[in-house]
């Protein structure tokens, strides 16, 4: 029986950091498998100006908090940092978490935060074209690096367009997230399998990953039938409500048990 992952996005928004720090711990006693953030700047619902905290200072912390869970952001924004630069700094979490990091990357989108933060918005093609030129600086980074990091630090690339992105994701991920539905998932997902064709890299070294939001009763089955093995839940401040990832986790449990 093929495995499958839980992770959760704590929303670094509307909650002090001491509400943050207890949501992490809470989420790995929980045991999920991976706790995420998100890159960006100001909140991306609620109060506009609310309490909002910086991604990468954020898991660095983390990485000391924590003993078992991956950890990463989902995603982070290629255009807000020079490539080589985060290539050392995803090194050095690496490091400090003992070899737990993933990379999750995407083109960005939120507008605002390139408005307030003085980065050129551009448009959506000329972005992920630019994520399609860090990647491999990224790589390369990685190998100069002394020390090295620990492991070869999984790449999760973010986003579902169907010429661009799944290309980007073909070539270089261990992890793509998407949102949807099974129906949505299996078609990205025959289109990414003939963008690995034509690089030459199978589709099934791309683990499946996607976003849930109901619990597993309605929704696990069909998308693990589409391909699906890493279900993420999101949450948001100031309560960090686990409820509904802790039926995931538990779904996780059941199923494993029931193969074992």
């Amino acid at each position: 029986m093929t495995s499958v992952r839980i992770g959760v996005q704590l929303q670094p928004q509307h909650a002090s950091y001491s509400q943050i720090r207890d949501a992490v711990l809470r989420a790995e006693e929980a045991g999920v498998d991976v706790i995420f953030n998100w890159d960006h700047f100001f909140p991306l619902s609620g109060e506009p100006d609310g309490l909002h905290y910086e991604c990468w200072t954020m898991l660095a912390a983390w990485a000391e908090q924590t003993e078992r869970v991956e950890l990463g952001a989902l995603v982070s924004c290629n255009s807000y940092r020079n490539p080589e630069l985060l290539a050392d700094m995803a090194r050095t979490i690496d490091h400090i978490s003992n070899g737990r990091l993933i990379l999750g990357i995407g083109a960005g989108w939120f507008e605002r935060d390139y408005a307030e933060y003085g980065y050129e918005f551009g448009t959506a093609g000329s972005r992920i074209a630019d994520l399609g030129q860090a990647l491999p600086r990224i790589k390369a980074r990685w190998a100069k690096l002394n020390p090295a990091p620990t492991r070869d630090i999984p790449i999760l690339i973010g986003g579902s367009g169907p010429r661009k992105t799944l290309r980007l994701v073909a070539e270089h991920a261990d992890v793509w997230h998407s949102f949807g539905d099974a129906a949505a998932l299996r078609e990205r997902s025959e289109l990414l399998a003939a963008h690995g064709e034509d690089v030459g890299r199978p589709s099934s070294a791309v683990e499946r990953s996607i976003g849930v939001s109901v619990p597993p009763s309605e929704v696990a089955d069909e998308l693990l039938e589409a391909g699906a093995t890493f279900f993420t839940v999101s949450t948001g401040g100031p309560d960090y409500d686990l409820e509904l990832t802790k039926q995931w986790v538990a779904w996780r449990d059941e199923r494993a048990g029931a193969s074992a």
